[in-house]
């Protein structure tokens, strides 16, 4: 089932794209990267193959029309972390009120500066959340809330996109839920090299479908 949607989120109208495979148990909703939107290959990419394991996606922006405008002439919405999060925790609440959210487990996949965002999310909703990927991520800008994530989290890094991999191997020891960490061999940030994006959805899929198939009860396992 794919459908295109709308959503009211706080004072924004946001479109998606919902796509849920027959007998799916869980969605993932994306949180893209600065200066991308749903329309963005590389998510989309990966959502396909997340969708080809019988895991559900929502890809859908996480700014208006407006704001992406403004953010292109002085990056004025990307970084405001608080913001993105609180508009991926309200597209959360919308996704578990409709037809094909009722009854799921839901994970979170951010790239970029949404993986920060994806993370503050997931520590807002505590066990709502069944697992969290990163790729190519800033989870340090999630600040103080990744002591809070209780859900699984993979960060996902190129091994030639330095400063970033630093920066996630710091967010990895502060992390305390059930982690691991995957570099990617000859990948730069946008994972361009042969190869390298097929392997971010591969491990991604494997990720979302070990935690949003096989646990019974997200609230009491973290």
């Amino acid at each position: 089932m794919k459908r295109d949607v709308v959503m009211a989120v706080g004072s924004a109208v946001l479109p998606g794209e919902l796509s849920v495979p027959t007998g799916a148990t869980g969605i993932v909703l994306f949180a893209h990267g600065s200066g991308s939107s749903r329309h963005s290959p590389r998510n989309r990419f990966v959502a396909r193959l997340i969708q080809e394991a019988g895991v559900g996606t929502l890809l859908f922006d996480l700014l208006t029309a407006e704001e992406e405008a403004q953010d292109l002439g002085g990056a004025a919405w990307r970084f405001d972390m608080e913001l993105l999060a609180e508009r991926l925790t309200d597209a959360v609440e919308w996704l578990a009120g409709e037809p094909e959210g009722r009854g799921k487990r839901f994970g979170l996949f951010g790239a970029s500066t949404g993986g920060g965002a994806a993370l503050m999310a997931a520590a807002a909703l505590g066990g709502r959340i069944a697992a969290v990927v990163s790729r190519g991520g800033r989870p340090d800008l999630a600040g103080e809330a990744l002591l809070g994530v209780v859900s699984p989290v993979l960060l996902i890094v190129g091994a030639r996109d330095k400063v970033v991999l630093e920066l996630n191997r710091r967010a990895f020891h502060q992390l305390r839920a059930p982690k691991e960490f995957h570099v990617v061999e000859g990948a730069t940030h946008l994972f361009t090299e042969p190869g390298a994006l097929e392997e971010v959805a591969r491990v991604s899929a494997d990720w979302f479908r070990k935690w949003l198939e096989s646990i019974p009860d997200i609230g009491g396992q973290h």
